[in-house]
């Protein structure tokens, strides 16, 4: 437990790519406590983080639908808001078991919003995803443009994203609430020391594929289509946001 006055921020899925990021960027002013139940990630991001601030984050390996190890946690520190980055992520594998994606991305923020609230921790960050528009109509997109998800891992979001809408209003003025909707984060920290490394299946996303196949951790990048309406039937890049590219 730190023995510091300074103000606690959970980050959940703290060893995974954005809350990596994220600790490493947060002002001194705060003491950062991760936790990670590292079921796709590692403690690598750890001694990465130490080398970039200096400092020796506190590292909880914990799963958020515990309740009890959630009791625990809360009870341990006395938080000043959360950042909320833990999920599984994978398009593909949330199509071929929707219940594991339904089960650990709701559960476990039900659960993390409870012991909150039990705690009287009233702020929180929500690292959801672009995923929540679908197939959009128009581009570009903007905050107001219709949602509408293909696979169940967008609809987790998309449904987190509605507890916090509704918890928002039952308590006018209690809760401050935030949602961030990412397209592709890609890139590492400009320390070259922190990137993203995920565990488990091949990247779904073009550049942490492109990453992967440069690195030498996957043999070839294949590039599929021939039939674009383009003089050689090539994609063309198409920019719909500041962040996201279509190709």
């Amino acid at each position: 437990m730190p023995t510091t006055n300074l103000p606690n921020i959970l980050i959940t899925g703290g060893s995974g790519y954005i809350g990596s990021h994220i600790a490493a960027h947060l002002p001194p002013e705060y003491n950062v406590i991760l936790v990670d139940n590292l079921c796709n990630s590692t403690r690598a991001p750890l001694s990465a983080l130490k080398q970039i601030t200096g400092k020796d984050f506190t590292f909880i390996e914990a799963d958020l639908r515990n309740v009890q190890q959630m009791e625990l946690l809360f009870s341990s520190y006395q938080f000043d808001s959360v950042i909320h980055c833990a999920g599984l992520k994978s398009l593909a594998e949330s199509n071929r078991d929707p219940l594991k994606y339904y089960d650990n991305n709701m559960t476990a923020t039900i659960t993390i919003l409870k012991t909150m609230t039990k705690y009287n921790v009233s702020k929180i960050l929500f690292s959801s995803s672009a995923t929540v528009y679908g197939q959009p109509e128009r581009l570009p997109l903007n905050e107001q443009a219709e949602t509408g998800c293909t696979n169940p891992y967008g609809r987790t979001k998309l449904f987190v994203e509605s507890v916090l809408r509704d918890l928002y209003n039952s308590a006018p003025g209690y809760w401050n609430i935030v949602i961030l909707r990412y397209f592709n984060p890609v890139g590492s920290h400009e320390s070259g020391l922190l990137g993203e490394d995920a565990s488990g299946e091949k990247p779904n996303n073009l550049m942490p594929y492109v990453a992967k196949v440069a690195n030498g951790d996957l043999p070839i990048l294949r590039i599929f289509g021939n039939d674009w309406e383009t003089p050689d039937g090539t994609g063309i890049a198409t920019h719909c946001s500041a962040n996201h590219i279509i190709l």
